[in-house]
C-alpha cells in the first residue's frame, strides 16, 4: 500500500525548475513587458527563462513574424502577445 500524498497548498507548483522561453524581438514593446514580467515573477515560482531573437534566424522569423512575443513553458506554446502573471503561475502548475 501506498502512503498519502501530502496535500498540496499555495506554492506547490514550485517542485521543478520550469523552462520557459520567450521568443521576441528588438523594439518590441510588448516583449519588454513579458520581459518584466517574467522578472518580477521570479520569486514567485522555480523557472528559468531566456530570451531567443527570431530576427537571428530566418526560420523562427517565418515562424513567429506576427506573433511576437510568444511564450513557451517546458517546449509548449503558452502565451503570445502578452503574458497574464496569474495564468502564468497556473500554467506552471499543471
Amino acid at each position: 500500500m501506498k502512503p498519502p500524498r501530502p496535500q498540496l497548498r499555495g506554492r506547490d507548483y514550485n517542485r521543478a525548475m520550469h523552462d520557459v522561453v520567450v521568443y521576441s524581438r528588438s523594439g518590441c514593446h510588448l516583449c519588454d513587458i513579458v520581459k518584466q514580467t517574467l522578472t518580477q515573477l521570479q520569486g514567485e515560482a522555480d523557472f528559468q527563462w531566456r530570451e531567443v531573437d527570431i530576427d537571428g534566424d530566418p526560420e523562427l522569423r517565418h515562424k513567429y513574424n506576427d506573433e511576437v512575443p510568444v511564450i513557451f513553458i517546458n517546449g509548449r506554446k503558452a502565451f503570445k502577445y502578452r503574458l497574464d502573471a496569474r495564468r502564468f503561475l497556473r500554467a506552471l502548475a499543471r
